[in-house]
């Protein structure tokens, strides 16, 4: 038993060798780009090139981690590194670019054993081998990486670390590995505000020298920023503005199951319902293309008002956090916090990708083994989240392995439920419902359209179905959780009214006398 973890690492990699012949869709054409520009082009024009679509707009670690990459490459295959060696594809450019991933997975194994360490999750518990088999063999990073291809493994592997140097009061290497990480994929500012305040809260203010620890703080968090974007700073303007790109659009060419997916069809509906007619040179929300769109009936939605609602929707549980006076009761504060700061971003935030729910859902793998009721939360977001995923692999040769893999994993996640938990967390007759539900996507996508001739007419119908559909699995989540997670109940706010009578009843008792 004491080999299990070491297992499950071989047992992942060798998955991911058995998906080296799969399909791989446009982004491994945008790292092949990366991989060319950092190696043949000086640094000062790394931001600035502009030979393929698929322009360098990550932070610039990334970049640097590119062109150590280009100098494994080039004795693998120089034609890849050519710039203007559009859309090249060797087997050895394959084969190199794909093992490179597994490699770097090698991180995120160190960030799992860390981070359940840290949790004091022990070994050889039924915790700790469901903990394992949810962090090594997570279908959505096998799908997103492994698949689809990215390296989204090692970045959530110094998540992972950050996490565990947090939990261990190591706040410096905290701040510090979470700083590299930053600059390395900057969506991670998801969960910036929640590890913002637990060491502004338990780092500066609980030990009596503020602006020392302060300084110290962010000298060590800032450094990062400084060997990052330092040999940039010529080119700030030209860098920030791929980091943030906001004339993207309101959201992505597939809508990411959230809020805006729920609101760009609620303005489809109104325009039908209303009989509006959109003019034809304006974009549409529904076209599959990146562009920003207006809404025809329902306000337009500015990048401001995205902002606006995410710092809303996080200030509850970051007061909450902030509020929390030990230690200990903050740390599971904090996870909570982490997954509901990246679910405020998801759902409200500006051109989400649905790749972005795994930001939500890897975090929650830690919290799966913590609680009965975080797990029973866990698994619904995973039912939703995981099948919202499915539109990035949309090759018919790909159907079998998507339908498989994910119902493998989601069936060794309720059983791993039921051996933790005694009793096992238990789903009330709607959100069984809900689950069942998502047998009727692929019945009508893969049968139902063919019969019926819609998959002509309406060939967009599937995704519209898949994002919609998993949007309110995600909504549904996001309000739940967010509840239990402030430890709202009826019973408590049953509590407070009670209370609330009672004071006035005596205050109008002292007016009488």
């Amino acid at each position: 038993m004491s080999g299990y973890f070491w297992q499950l690492v071989g047992i992942s990699s060798a998955l991911k060798v058995l998906l080296l012949p799969a399909y791989y869709s446009t982004d491994f054409e945008v790292h092949r780009n990366w991989l060319a520009i950092t190696h043949s082009l000086p640094l000062n024009r790394w931001y600035l090139d502009v030979t393929s679509e698929w322009t360098l707009d990550y932070p610039p670690f990334f970049a640097y981690f590119e062109w150590l990459l280009s100098q494994a490459a080039k004795y693998v295959d120089p034609k890849m590194l050519i710039v203007h060696n559009l859309n090249y594809a060797s087997v050895e450019t394959v084969y190199f670019q794909k093992i490179s991933v597994i490699v770097m997975d090698l991180i995120y194994v160190l960030g799992v054993r860390s981070c359940l360490s840290a949790l004091g999750v022990v070994k050889s518990t039924q915790q700790h081998i469901a903990g394992s088999m949810l962090l090594l063999l997570n279908v959505g990073l096998i799908f997103v990486d492994h698949i689809h291809f990215q390296y989204n493994g090692f970045l959530f592997g110094i998540l992972l670390l950050s996490i565990s140097a947090l939990l261990r009061q190591r706040y410096l290497w905290c701040a510090f590995a979470f700083a590299v990480l930053l600059n390395f994929k900057h969506i991670f500012l998801y969960m910036a505000p929640a590890f913002a305040v637990y060491l502004l809260k338990f780092y500066c203010l609980d030990n009596g020298q503020f602006v020392h620890s302060m300084l110290k703080l962010l000298s060590v968090g800032l450094s990062p920023f400084l060997l990052s974007f330092g040999p940039f700073w010529r080119q700030l303007p030209q860098l920030m503005t791929r980091l943030f790109p906001f004339k993207r659009g309101l959201t992505h060419a597939y809508w990411a199951p959230n809020i805006w997916a729920l609101y760009n069809t609620a303005d489809k509906l109104a325009v039908s319902v209303l009989k509006r007619t959109l003019p034809n040179a304006a974009p549409s929300t529904s076209s599959g293309l990146v562009q920003e769109v207006k809404h025809v009936v329902l306000p337009n939605i500015t990048p401001s008002i995205t902002f606006a609602l995410t710092f809303l929707f996080m200030l509850p549980i970051l007061l909450k956090l902030f509020l929390t006076k030990t230690r200990e009761q903050a740390k599971l504060v904090f996870l909570r916090a982490v997954v509901l700061c990246a679910c405020s971003s998801f759902m409200f935030g500006w051109h989400v990708h649905e790749k972005a729910i795994l930001m939500c859902l890897i975090p929650l793998c830690l919290l799966t083994v913590v609680d009965r009721r975080d797990a029973k939360y866990a698994y619904i977001l995973a039912v939703a989240g995981y099948f919202s995923l499915f539109p990035l692999l949309f090759e018919v040769d790909l159907l079998v392995p998507r339908y498989s893999l994910y119902l493998a994993y989601m069936a060794m996640m309720y059983g791993q439920l039921e051996r933790m938990y005694k009793p096992k967390p238990k789903f009330h007759i709607l959100e069984w419902i809900y689950f069942l539900g998502f047998l009727a996507i692929p019945i009508y996508e893969h049968f139902l359209s063919r019969v019926l001739g819609l998959h002509t007419r309406l060939p967009f119908m599937p995704l519209l179905l898949t994002s919609l559909y998993s949007a309110l699995g995600v909504l549904y989540f996001f309000v739940r959780y967010y509840i239990y997670a402030l430890d709202i109940t009826w019973e408590s706010i049953g509590k407070r009214r009670v209370s609330q009578i009672k004071f006035s009843a005596a205050k109008r008792k002292r007016k009488t006398k």
